[in-house]
């Protein structure tokens, strides 16, 4: 499935569940690892445990298997690695305190000149 699907895919699972305020970041640019972030707050820690739920069941469903899922216990901040999407479902007060689509809107313009060692 191709990254866009993908984030479709986590989007319609966030929302069937009633995930708030979700956003998109596309991080190609600033890392390797993923192309894609959403975010998502839920109201509560078992929402936020449902969300994550809820896109876990929707990926395999449809033939993707996460890679990793971090957070499930506590539920303030669940993380799911779908590897080309990465999906952040957090409550309002860690998604408030890490800033992740700040974070992750930087842009990092450096030439190896300008690189000390």
């Amino acid at each position: 499935m191709n990254t866009d699907a993908l984030t479709q895919l986590v989007i319609s699972a966030l929302e069937d569940v009633k995930g708030q305020d979700i956003t998109v970041l596309d991080v190609r640019e600033q890392t390797d690892i993923t192309d894609t972030m959403v975010v998502a707050t839920g109201q509560s820690a078992r929402q936020v445990k449902a969300l994550a739920a809820n896109v876990v069941e929707s990926a395999k469903h449809a033939g993707e298997m996460p890679l990793g899922v971090e957070g499930e216990d506590e539920g303030a901040w669940v993380l799911v690695d779908l590897a080309d999407v990465i999906v952040h479902v957090m409550l309002q007060e860690v998604r408030d305190q890490y800033d992740l689509e700040s974070l992750w809107s930087i842009s990092f313009n450096r030439s190896e000149d300008d690189i000390t060692l």
